[in-house]
């Protein structure tokens, strides 16, 4: 069983930065993407960013230009480096590997999910 620990939430201030880090341990099978998604209270989980085994980087709008996803593959890591926060809920960051041999989007699509991290965001 993939086991997903996140690390790196916390208080920002706005238009603050916070750098998030995912490691997973225990692949039996390099996932072909790992990936970033979010819940604010009261909100469905949304995707936020993801990266391909092949170093592809993809984004949510709302994560477009102000996001940065990177990691090593080879070791199942997985960063998010978040500029120009914003008060967006308080919302808890998990990072997933999906079920599928492609880089998806929907919450329904990944198989594995780490705890969280919270990210609060001060005006």
């Amino acid at each position: 069983q993939v086991q997903l620990v996140e690390s790196g939430g916390g208080l920002a201030q706005l238009g603050g930065s916070l750098r998030l880090s995912c490691v997973a341990s225990d692949v039996a099978f390099s996932p072909y993407a790992m990936g970033w998604f979010r819940q604010a209270p009261g909100r469905a989980r949304e995707f936020v960013a993801a990266m391909s085994n092949r170093g592809g980087t993809y984004y949510s709008d709302a994560a477009k230009g102000r996001f940065t996803v990177s990691g090593d593959s080879a070791k199942h890591i997985l960063d998010l480096q978040m500029n120009n926060l914003k008060p967006e809920g308080t919302p808890v960051y998990s990072c997933a590997t999906p079920s599928r041999l492609y880089v998806a989007r929907k919450e329904s699509e990944y198989a594995h999910w780490g705890q969280g991290t919270q990210v609060t965001v001060s005006a």
